[in-house]
């Protein structure tokens, strides 16, 4: 009982804000439109600062682990292949990009900061496994919607162009290097910044998830159904029934083993929505399996700590 109720200490009131998101949109105070922009400004500002006030006030040295970014990286490439290999089990091949990104695409850094953090008080590890992920996470995405493209358009220069200055100008990326570099070089943080910066950063977590919560829409989750449940097993307990035992194997605890859990096995993140109908998808199948994680992630993600704590491993 006291492993289930540290579980649902940590999942419960992220899923409250969700909500509270989803019954202010259904009351009128929150629109489409507003929860878009919230959505972009918790992206460009308080995500960063909040990453970056994590990581500027440590000690480099004893924050960088290369094994567990190498581990991240990993596990997402294999996790990218899964699913590309799964995708040609299904007769209609125009979902097939759809397919690959909702499959293995997560809300890494929104719901990885907001777990730790409600767990453990700071971001703990999730900067560095948005290192090992995201980028990733972010030219698949790319490779996999241009080469699976329903007309099967060839990726020009253009697009890798594009996607190599998506990643360079990201404000999540800059914000963690920025945080690395001020503590490599060991720089002071003076008591107004750092209080600033806090209180930009503590809007993050709260602001985003009632940002996620309000764009729900439960009528898109049923759209393609035997896909997106395919897509939707994998995303939530797949990759981390795979992985999850391989990390412990590896000698992954606590901050590492969250991290590594919200990376594999979270909610698809709602950004794969706007980039497949972006690059000539139908949108469909993506914001299906958007929305069934969504909703079943809350039981899931519960289910993945409480035995992760029963063993002692959190």
């Amino acid at each position: 009982m006291e492993n289930l109720i540290f579980s649902l200490n940590a999942t419960v009131p992220i899923f409250l804000l969700m909500m509270l998101g989803l019954f202010f949109r259904k009351i009128g105070w929150i629109d489409e439109a507003f929860a878009s922009k919230m959505n972009k400004f918790v992206f460009l500002v308080p995500l960063p600062a909040l990453l970056f006030e994590d990581l500027a006030t440590v000690d480099f040295a004893e924050v960088w682990d290369m094994k567990f970014v190498l581990f991240c990286f990993c596990a997402t490439l294999v996790s990218i292949a899964a699913a590309a290999a799964v995708s040609f089990l299904w007769k209609d091949r125009t979902i097939q990009g759809e397919f690959i990104q909702a499959s293995y695409r997560s809300s890494a850094a929104l719901l990885g900061i907001a777990f730790i953090q409600n767990i453990y008080g700071n971001a703990g590890m999730a900067p560095l496994m948005i290192i090992g992920s995201v980028p990733l996470y972010n030219v698949m995405a790319v490779v996999v919607l241009s080469f699976f493209q329903p007309e099967r358009k060839k990726l020009d220069r253009q697009v890798w162009i594009n996607t190599l200055k998506g990643i360079v100008t990201n404000p999540i990326i800059l914000g963690i290097i920025a945080g690395l570099l001020w503590s490599a070089l060991r720089l002071p943080m003076p008591p107004i910044l750092e209080k600033t910066v806090s209180n930009i950063g503590a809007v993050a977590t709260p602001m985003g998830l009632m940002a996620m919560g309000a764009a729900f829409d439960i009528r898109k989750a049923f759209g393609k159904a035997r896909p997106a449940i395919a897509a939707s097993v994998m995303k939530l307990v797949g990759f981390a029934a795979v992985f999850l035992p391989l990390a412990v194997w590896l000698g992954f605890r606590r901050e590492q083993l969250v991290a590594i859990l919200i990376m594999l096995g979270s909610a698809t993140t709602v950004s794969c929505y706007v980039m497949a109908r972006n690059m000539g998808h139908e949108g469909v199948l993506t914001s299906s399996t958007v929305m069934l994680t969504t909703m079943c992630s809350a039981f899931t993600v519960t289910g993945w700590l409480y035995i992760l704590r029963s063993l002692g491993l959190i």
